[in-house]
């Protein structure tokens, strides 16, 4: 057994529960201060990608046909959650992004603030159906639910695929939501790259693709979708 075989790796979140897969290949997670490898983050692809698509779209009806008040109230139940947790939520994203420790608590504030913000009027705003959501290393926590927050909130599923660089913070979040009581299947997800991407950009149950982070990574995501006919925003 090698060094590299002791470090966990990080799971999916499909259907309300961890979920683990054997990827073909897997990025080293580092301490971005120590450069120590910390965890793993399996590079999926369209398998992967069309397992957390179908859990979404089978969860999606009963999602919607609740009312805006209870689905407002388990974002409220989410922020309560994330609040209680803010500081391993900061350390998460210092340890794998190097942000300083200030920053990192300053983005799990304002993550807290998109939830907190959350109104019912918001809801005929946003895109439902099944939403994903692709983001960097940039704000792992923040760039997911900025996007995320409102389509939940209009009924949508959702599937996060956050960077392979910063996976921790998005990963304790779909916890959470398991914990506040959200439906399995609603918040789902996925690890990878680029594959990861064109498996989500390839399945038919996807109704959008987001994306938040740095625009050229953007720029390569929006090519991705444009060749699938996805509908793409960012």
């Amino acid at each position: 057994m090698t060094e590299s075989d002791d470090i966990l790796a990080i799971p999916l979140w499909i259907n309300g529960h961890a979920y683990l897969t054997m990827a073909p290949a897997f990025f080293d997670v580092c301490d971005a201060r120590s450069g120590e490898v910390r965890r793993r983050t399996p590079l999926c692809g369209a398998n992967e990608a069309l397992a957390a698509v179908e859990s979404a779209r089978q969860a999606q009806p009963a999602w919607a046909a609740r009312s805006v008040e209870e689905r407002a109230g388990l974002l409220a139940a989410l922020a309560d959650s994330l609040a209680g947790y803010g500081e391993h939520f900061a350390g998460l994203i210092a340890e794998e992004t190097g942000v300083d420790p200030t920053l990192a608590a300053s983005e799990v504030k304002m993550a807290l603030s998109v939830l907190k913000a959350v109104t019912t009027a918001a809801a005929t705003t946003a895109d439902s159906g099944v939403v994903a959501v692709v983001s960097d290393d940039r704000a792992p926590l923040l760039g997911s639910l900025g996007h995320a927050v409102p389509a939940l909130l209009a009924g949508a599923t959702v599937i996060l695929k956050p960077s392979p660089k910063a996976p921790s913070a998005a990963f304790a979040l779909a916890e959470l939501t398991a914990r506040c009581g959200f439906p399995a299947g609603v918040v789902n997800l996925l690890h990878g790259d680029l594959a990861a991407i064109e498996g989500l950009c390839a399945a038919a149950g996807v109704s959008v693709l987001y994306f938040a982070g740095d625009p050229a990574l953007g720029a390569r995501v929006a090519a991705i979708a444009a060749r699938h006919g996805k509908p793409f925003r960012d």
